[in-house]
């Protein structure tokens, strides 16, 4: 009897800092970039919304693909006090965000979602999985920056850098200089919480040797799925 064939791993995101950490981690993936609507809605919370939109992307990314495959959906927050920080509208407003940021404690949230594309089953646009075949988590990070000077915002505004970044920092990069404290993961800073996926991988099956029927421990912090 043929084996089932080993499900391609997507991930449908254009950031390459998730394909990095992905790709250090020693995972074999294609990158399918997936673009949905990433306002917020009416009374949704961070939480809710970073997890909506990783699911989005999940499903977005597996438009048209004929499983076997599994499609990893992420989005990435900074949430400092009652603002939610996506990546900045523009260099005056990443000077407005690290000004909000300096000296201070704020949060950073990833929602990160895993679809199982089975054997024989295509995903057509706009359509839907069974809930078994998707889930989603979020991760969750306290983040604490150093007073920063002007000069210091200036020169790292200049630099590009927090350009394309949520809440206009890269803490792998020029902006870690200003973080003194991670608590939590520091893989969800950078925009993949790499612990939380690989476990949620192992829940499928999609590592060899790990049958999809066993569960494992769950980690702390992991909500709970209906």
């Amino acid at each position: 009897m043929r084996s089932a064939p080993k499900p391609r791993l997507i991930l449908a995101s254009a950031s390459p800092r998730r394909a990095e950490i992905l790709r250090d981690a020693g995972f074999e993936f294609e990158v399918r970039p997936s673009a949905v609507d990433e306002s917020l809605r009416p009374g949704e919370t961070p939480t809710a919304h970073v997890e909506r939109l990783a699911r989005e992307k999940a499903r977005a990314g597996a438009s048209g693909i004929s499983g076997p495959a599994v499609v990893i959906g992420a989005d990435t927050v900074v949430v400092s006090g009652r603002e939610i920080m996506g990546k900045p509208a523009s260099r005056k407003d990443a000077r407005r965000m690290l000004r909000l940021l300096s000296g201070k404690t704020h949060r950073v949230l990833t929602g990160v979602a895993v679809l199982h594309l089975r054997p024989g089953r295509r995903l057509a646009r706009g359509g839907k999985h069974r809930r078994s075949e998707l889930q989603a988590d979020v991760e969750a990070t306290d983040v604490t920056f150093a007073p920063l000077g002007k000069w210091e915002i200036e020169a790292y505004v200049a630099s590009g850098e927090p350009d394309d970044k949520a809440g206009a920092y890269a803490v792998q990069g020029r902006g870690g200089r200003f973080v003194t404290r991670i608590e939590g993961c520091y893989f969800n800073v950078v925009g993949l919480p790499l612990p939380r996926l690989y476990h949620m991988l192992l829940e499928i099956g999609f590592q060899e040797g790990v049958s999809k029927h066993k569960r494992r421990p769950e980690l702390p912090g992991r909500r709970k799925k209906n």
